[in-house]
């Protein structure tokens, strides 16, 4: 891979955007506007440089690991075990593979750091990182050489990928709080903001999370630099999900991202290379009132709201139709006989994935 295509580029191109927004009036003009659909479609066309944006192979990517913030009681008492998900999503006892399946979603689990081992399964793909991270109370979640193991390993499946769609989600016990504290360290965001639940949300276990959670930040008060920030926290979902990122948008695919772990995981990739944001919508597949907060770091909101209160993943699934309708409308509706060019006069061709010829990491020689 030539690193110049490698390198995550801005989707910026003021000529394509304004094609892609003439070509979508005239389909008004035939069967009226269709609302927020045609700004997505618009955003897919830039993503992948052309009036006919194709999207294939979408896959639903669920990175799991154990956070050792856990035994400080952080999560809730009836949370269940992370390898108990696991087994449920692999024999399809959850709505979201259920889900997928219908949606022609391939599911793959990746074991980033579970503290069990669990048999092999043709889904689950082993990158171990460790079983589990240390408790960001006592000390660093995890050394700088597992969080680059992590990207390394999240680099690889990136680039593996058969397909240009992917939606990222996390699951662990102590995933979401260990992620709350790696978005409050890079945008000094109040870390209260990103857990409370709602109002309904027990006064003493928020004073309890409160408690172990500032605890967390002042051992790491001095941790400013990114990469830092992910060792001293956690987790290793988020570890790999920043290196997916990175290589699937080098690639200009486009990501769904959905939960707070993969938030916390994209803002690290922004901070690595900040065009990936051109890349994500974004989705939710719970009310918790932190998201709300999380997504308002990133200036956006979830693609459907539907009250759930599921396993991430879960409303990115169900928002794959509509990603799917947005490019059909640019690619599927008739011009009339004459289907048009796929790029307007003026712009180069489209962008095409080069052969994946290995190279050093564009994103920095740690990662390799």
């Amino acid at each position: 891979m030539a690193a110049s295509r490698s390198l995550v580029t801005p989707t910026s191109s003021p000529l394509l955007e304004k094609a892609l927004r003439d070509k979508l009036t005239r389909r008004n003009e035939a069967g009226g506007s269709l609302g927020e659909l045609e700004p997505l479609a618009v955003r897919l066309g830039l993503m992948q440089n052309t009036l006919k944006p194709v999207l294939h192979d979408p896959q639903l990517l669920v990175f799991a690991a154990d956070h050792g913030l856990a035994v400080d009681g952080v999560t809730e008492a009836l949370a269940r075990p992370t390898h108990e998900t696991v087994h449920m999503l692999l024999s399809n006892q959850l709505p979201l593979t259920v889900f997928a399946r219908a949606q022609q979603l391939e599911v793959t689990v990746v074991d980033c750091g579970m503290a069990h081992n669990l048999p092999p399964h043709d889904r689950l793909m082993m990158r171990k990182i460790a079983h589990g991270t240390r408790n960001s109370r006592a000390s660093a979640a995890m050394s700088l050489d597992q969080a680059h193991a992590g990207m390394r390993a999240g680099m690889e499946i990136g680039d593996k990928l058969r397909g240009n769609v992917t939606v990222l989600a996390g699951v662990g016990v102590g995933s979401h709080e260990s992620a709350a504290l790696v978005l409050s360290r890079l945008t000094d965001s109040p870390v209260r903001d990103l857990v409370v639940t709602g109002p309904h949300m027990e006064a003493a276990y928020l004073a309890h999370l409160m408690t172990v959670l500032q605890a967390a930040q002042g051992r790491h008060r001095d941790v400013v630099e990114p990469i830092e920030v992910l060792a001293a926290f956690g987790g290793f979902e988020v570890a790999v999900m920043v290196g997916v990122i990175l290589m699937a948008t080098s690639k200009r695919h486009l990501l769904m991202i959905d939960g707070m772990p993969a938030c916390a995981a994209l803002m690290l990739a922004a901070r690595i290379a900040q065009p990936v944001t051109d890349y994500c919508v974004f989705c939710r597949s719970h009310g918790h009132r932190g998201l709300d907060q999380a997504l308002n770091l990133f200036r956006a909101s979830a693609l459907m709201e539907l009250g759930m209160e599921s396993t991430d993943g879960t409303g990115a699934t169900l928002a794959w139709p509509l990603v799917k309708s947005a490019a059909a409308l640019l690619t599927e509706v008739a011009d009339g006989e004459d289907p048009g060019p796929s790029r307007p006069g003026g712009l180069a061709e489209p962008f095409n994935e080069p052969d994946p010829v290995r190279m050093p990491s564009p994103f920095g020689d740690a990662l390799y």
